[in-house]
């Protein structure tokens, strides 16, 4: 996703990506593209609940974020 617009985290960068989780539109240098999170929900989710992060394939239709 490219959006012009500067990243919510450093204010610099451009938008490469939203977190999967808060919304937060960010740069590809504040993403983990792996999990879908922003670095600070990253640093939120411990490791035993990584695994339990839903994909897009597995979220139902017409939603895009969860609240954990």
């Amino acid at each position: 996703m490219s959006v012009s617009s500067p990243c919510e985290i450093c204010a610099t960068a451009d938008v490469e990506a939203a977190c999967d989780r808060c919304g937060k539109l960010v740069c590809s240098r504040h993403y983990d593209e792996e999990l879908g999170l922003c670095i600070e929900c990253a640093a939120d989710v411990g490791e035993d609940d990584r695994e339990n992060i839903p994909n897009s394939e597995d979220m139902p239709d017409g939603v895009d974020t969860y609240q954990f």
